[in-house]
């Protein structure tokens, strides 16, 4: 679970301006974190089909995110990818 510090901490980091917070670098960030932490939860509890679920909905929503980040702006894309460790 995203505590609002660790949420705006990340949007404080990946924001393109102040007060930014539906840019796309700010969602995928957001969402990479939730995915992170759901599969140090998911490799622990590895019968958690429902949190698998949620996980497989967000890693779908992330990659829609990216494809259209990429067909937007390419530089920013390959930018955000670096910051978050992506592979692509």
């Amino acid at each position: 679970m995203q505590t609002t510090v660790r949420k705006s901490e990340i949007i404080a980091e990946y924001a393109r301006f102040p007060g930014d917070t539906g840019s796309p670098e700010v969602q995928v960030a957001l969402l990479t974190d939730r995915i992170r932490t759901l599969t140090d939860h998911l490799r622990q509890h590895r019968h958690d089909f429902d949190t698998r679920r949620g996980l497989l909905m967000l890693v779908g929503q992330r990659r829609r995110q990216l494809r259209y980040l990429s067909r937007t702006d390419v530089d920013r894309y390959h930018s955000l990818l670096t910051q978050l460790g992506l592979r692509r």
